[in-house]
């Protein structure tokens, strides 16, 4: 919610996905405007996502999870961007001051959107069969997640794909008239609960793609992935 020029409060949902962004950089850049976008270190996992509200300005934060708690000691924070440096948070008769980092210490995505390569599986990945697989994943302890495409079908397994006799679990997700094995780290799948639009390519990367196509995730495949 924008109060002036320079000063606005964040709904539920956008700390919520700020939250979510903090588990793949620690870092970010947030640009005026009204898109989030995120990426992992290692540059495996982007995120972009367009919300409610409008930045006044841009800035970077260095520790987005200490932001977030700071902005917790509040019932219903208010940002002031009117300084340069800093942010004052404030409700009431409290402030914080809280100060920005340096871009340049901050591993941010591309200026330009991904350019998708190719469009090879598509499949709908509903939030009830995520939260099963992530779960199966955490409760047999297994490494990988793969969308398999055989006998007409696509399944997502999680297991470990060096185990033959790991343990495992599989939802079928859709149909296909191709052969495949696309794999993932378990651990990449930083995804928020919901219901996603699924696209792989052959050229190892995927998107993930909420349905209201407010927020989508792009996550790179791992190298021994097939496909035909």
């Amino acid at each position: 919610m924008k109060l002036s020029d320079k000063t606005m409060k964040l709904s539920d949902k956008t700390v919520n996905l700020l939250k979510n962004f903090s588990n793949i950089n620690q870092s970010v850049l947030i640009k005026k405007g009204k898109q989030l976008r995120t990426i992992s270190v290692m540059k495996n996992i982007l995120a972009e996502a367009t919300v409610e509200e409008e930045f006044p300005r841009d800035f970077a934060i260095y520790d987005l999870n200490q932001f977030l708690n700071g902005l917790s000691l509040y019932k219903s924070a208010e940002l002031d961007f009117q300084n340069d440096q800093y942010v004052v948070i404030k409700e009431g008769k409290g402030r914080s001051k809280y100060f920005f980092a340096d871009p340049n210490v901050i591993v941010t995505p591309p200026e330009k959107s991904i350019d998708f390569p190719s469009e090879d599986v598509c499949f709908l990945l509903d939030t009830k069969d995520l939260d099963i697989l992530l779960k199966a994943a955490a409760i047999y302890q297994v490494p990988d997640l793969s969308a398999v495409g055989e006998n007409g079908v696509i399944k997502l397994v999680v297991r470990d794909k060096k185990n033959e006799t790991s343990h495992g679990h599989s939802i079928v997700v859709g149909e296909t008239d191709s052969e495949f094995v696309f794999n993932f780290k378990v651990e990449n799948i930083k995804i928020l609960p919901g219901t996603y639009e699924v696209v792989v390519s052959s050229k190892l990367l995927s998107r993930f793609t909420s349905t209201n196509h407010d927020l989508c995730y792009y996550v790179a495949l791992e190298p021994d992935s097939t496909f035909g």
